[in-house]
């Protein structure tokens, strides 16, 4: 069951846990239901258990539980393994509301900041392992390197900004080079920020995040993802269905949805017609999205997160189970997926 995660030489199972709801992402998460969702986890099956946060994810709340849950349950720190994508640190809350994604967070005590750089990523490196305790991450990467891009208020700002994520690898390429973590990567929503950074550092792996789904999977990223698999780099594929929208959501990729918004009508529109191909099919949205989610060949886990744990088991089927071809067959005639995937 245990796969060989790229070049790292690591073994990790088919399904990485995504932590999100342990940050209390769309709503407020309780105590109990956050420690049902860790004990899910730890009864899975797998060992080691890969375990997905950041310090995004709650302003380090995520972080922070899933420290504390580990503890209560007595976890061997080596049964466990724990990527943290770096980027962002705590800040005291001043408002009513965090100011990072605004109105996606909820029931937070702080803030985040973002703080990329050689001297910064190592300060979210340190705060991450004093939060998650006695279980520090052996997989960590740049987090959002995307969006830190795209707030570059000119070409001189942004070329400063690209040497910042730079600065920031060398000091991860240090970290590896010490033996203090295991494998360095790149989390992203926007894959050609992956596939720039590629071209500058030396990655062992990378997570796509709403690029490679049942909805959206244009040809140039599978080209990028052939690229990878052939050179031994390490894929994880994660928010399978655009922040929940897939399934019935209102918000898509972390942003609330307008029905009135043009492209939102017509994302709506897809959902609908996507949803009548599995009822006709017998399927659910999330078990075809899941299975599209880990077809191409060189996606070595699905990442999923899960707001109650009694889904947990259903995540764990999900991550190994085909779909017959029929259904890939008629998601093309209906032209809800590309007519032209060789790994479908």
């Amino acid at each position: 069951m245990l796969r060989t995660f790229g070049k790292t030489g690591l073994k990790i199972p088919p399904l990485v846990f995504g932590a999100t709801t342990l940050g209390n992402l769309f709503r407020e998460v309780s105590e109990q239901d956050k420690a049902e969702i860790v004990e899910q986890w730890l009864n899975c099956g797998y060992s080691p258990i890969f375990i997905d946060s950041a310090g995004k994810y709650g302003a380090g709340l995520s972080l922070e539980v899933i420290g504390r849950e580990l503890r209560r349950l007595g976890v061997p720190p080596g049964s466990v393994l724990i990527s943290n994508k770096l980027a962002w640190r705590r800040i005291p809350l001043t408002g009513s509301e965090p100011t990072f994604e605004p109105g996606a967070w909820f029931g937070l005590k702080h803030d985040a900041v973002q703080d990329i750089s050689y001297d910064g990523i190592l300060r979210c490196w340190e705060e991450g392992n004093h939060l998650l305790g006695n279980y520090p991450a052996q997989i960590v990467s740049v987090h959002d390197p995307d969006e830190y891009l795209a707030a570059a208020t000119d070409a001189a700002d942004r070329a400063q900004r690209f040497s910042d994520i730079v600065e920031a690898y060398r000091a991860l390429g240090e970290l590896k080079s010490a033996g203090t973590v295991s494998a360095v990567g790149v989390g992203a929503k926007n894959w050609r920020t992956i596939k720039e950074l590629d071209r500058h550092c030396d990655l062992d792996w990378v997570m796509f995040a709403n690029s490679f789904t049942v909805m959206h999977h244009p040809v140039e990223l599978i080209e990028f993802m052939d690229s990878l698999a052939d050179r031994s780099i390490g894929i994880l594929n994660s928010a399978l269905f655009h922040g929940g929208f897939l399934l019935g959501g209102n918000f898509f990729d972390y942003r609330a949805v307008d029905p009135q918004a043009p492209l939102d009508a017509q994302r709506i529109a897809w959902r609908e017609e996507f949803e009548r191909v599995c009822a006709e099919l017998q399927r659910t949205p999330f078990e075809v999205g899941v299975a599209f989610g880990r077809s191409h060949p060189g996606i070595t886990a699905i990442a999923l997160s899960s707001s109650r744990g009694e889904r947990v088991p259903l995540h764990v089927r999900a991550a190994t189970e085909d779909l017959p071809k029929e259904v890939w067959a008629a998601l093309k005639e209906r032209q809800l997926i590309s007519a032209d995937l060789p790994f479908l």
